[in-house]
């Protein structure tokens, strides 16, 4: 721990990572500010209501979306558009050709990609502030006309906007990768609010200390799982072929090719998210009276039974709520898991590149046979980080049911696993700052 201190001490003194560091936390700072701009039209009482209602994936996004969503403001939507947008993008890329194509064209193609996906985002948006207020009128928690509905709507598509600006500036001035600071922000902002709350509630004798207790181990273990995890290797040991120019001998020497259990990071959880809650989005559009009068009119079907049917989706799309919505984002989890997998690691390309740099796995021929070989050891270890990442995600349902304390929402998982993968990535990447100005590391 001194050293990991000393380390960051050591950073603040550089010039140019104290300007990264300090642009971070104004960063910080606009968006927890933006974060308490309240929208009109919302009944505060009717709201808390609905949260109840909707148990844990109400309050997961409202943790992304750093208590936006509880507060109504114009960060209502929070970031789950952009992410949204980028699964589809990512699907489409590996859909179409000509997408597949404009990806391998190295810096002009990633900027074409991401200016789609912000143009997406932007429609996402649309849709789902338009399915949040037509749910929130439906739970007579929006007491807004028309006319307010759209400003109210439009306002949370800003919202939106901005947060990717917000985003897109983390990633080019500052530390970390945007989104990822962004979500990890969010859920940050919650911290004091729920230990106050806890505290108040375990002073009025309503939670008792040993289930407090028992929820801080279950948080320490859950940190030491989700470090291990996050930081385990398989060293794939390469040899590089000794090669002579003039009178000067390269190569021959042996380094490792790092495949990471959890190669996925924390994106496999968010993007399960997002596609387990889209039915469930456009079920809460469909539930709105006028839209349940004009399905009764084209389908043979009463306006009772449409709405038993869109709120039967709706339950059965939410984690937590009943098994199979449990099971079903497990499963998603461990698809996309192997999917972004997939998308940010490229046996092939590795295989390619060893080969031209004379490098080889020893017992393994170059080229196809390395890329086989790669793509197998993935295939196995990536099997463990989903898995993993599975059981993360459902523990956000169901650690407040055992411990008996609902008001702690960082030891979910989902959150914890988040801040703690956000937090080690921008340590190594401070250390990576470091080792770039000729500096020693602190992550040992």
């Amino acid at each position: 721990m001194r050293e990991r201190l000393a380390g960051l001490a050591q950073a603040m003194r550089v010039p140019d990572i104290r300007k990264r560091i300090v642009f971070l936390f104004a960063m910080f700072g606009v968006y927890v500010a933006c974060a308490h701009v309240p929208l009109p039209g919302i009944d505060k009482a009717q709201l808390e209501q609905l949260f109840r209602g909707v148990g844990g994936i109400g309050e997961m996004l409202d943790a992304f979306a750093g208590g936006s969503l509880k507060r109504f403001s114009v960060l209502a939507l929070g970031i789950m558009p952009y992410i949204s947008a980028s699964i589809i993008l990512q699907l489409l890329t590996m859909a179409i050709p000509a997408l597949e194509e404009l990806q391998k064209e190295g810096e002009y193609g990633r900027r074409k990609i991401n200016a789609w996906t912000k143009y997406l985002t932007i429609a996402v948006a649309m849709l789902q502030g338009f399915g949040m207020i037509a749910y929130l009128r439906g739970g007579n928690a929006f007491i807004g006309d028309n006319v307010l509905m759209l400003y109210v709507v439009l306002m949370m598509v800003g919202g939106t906007a901005f947060l990717m600006w917000i985003a897109d500036m983390i990633t080019e001035h500052g530390i970390g990768q945007g989104v990822s600071i962004l979500i990890f922000a969010g859920i940050m902002t919650r911290m004091p609010q729920d230990i106050a709350r806890t505290i108040r509630l375990w002073r009025g004798g309503e939670i008792q200390g040993a289930s407090i207790f028992f929820l801080a181990a279950i948080l320490v273990a859950t940190v030491y799982v989700i470090v291990k995890f996050q930081q385990a290797q398989r060293k794939i040991p390469v040899q590089y072929a000794r090669r002579v120019r003039g009178n000067r001998v390269y190569g021959g020497q042996t380094s490792y090719l790092p495949l990471r259990v959890n190669q996925a990071g924390v994106m496999p959880i968010i993007f399960a998210i997002s596609v387990a809650m889209f039915p469930g989005q456009i079920a809460q559009v469909l539930s709105s009276p006028t839209m349940i009068e004009r399905l009764a009119r084209v389908l043979p079907v009463s306006e009772e039974a449409i709405s038993q049917a869109m709120f039967s989706l709706v339950q059965f799309t939410q984690p937590g709520a009943n098994a199979f919505a449990s099971f079903l984002y497990f499963i998603l989890v461990i698809v996309f898991t192997y999917f972004y997998t997939a998308v940010t690691f490229n046996p092939e390309q590795i295989s390619e590149n060893l080969q031209k740099s004379g490098g080889a796995i020893p017992g393994i021929r170059p080229g196809a046979s390395t890329r086989d070989y790669l793509d197998r050891i993935l295939y196995r270890i990536t099997l463990a980080g989903a898995l993993f990442l599975g059981v993360v995600a459902l523990m956000q349902f169901y650690v407040g049911d055992l411990t008996g304390v609902q008001t702690f929402t960082l030891v979910g998982g989902t959150s914890l696993l988040i801040v703690v993968g956000v937090a080690l990535d921008t340590m190594q990447q401070i250390e990576a700052q470091l080792l770039m100005r000729h500096y020693s590391g602190f992550l040992k």
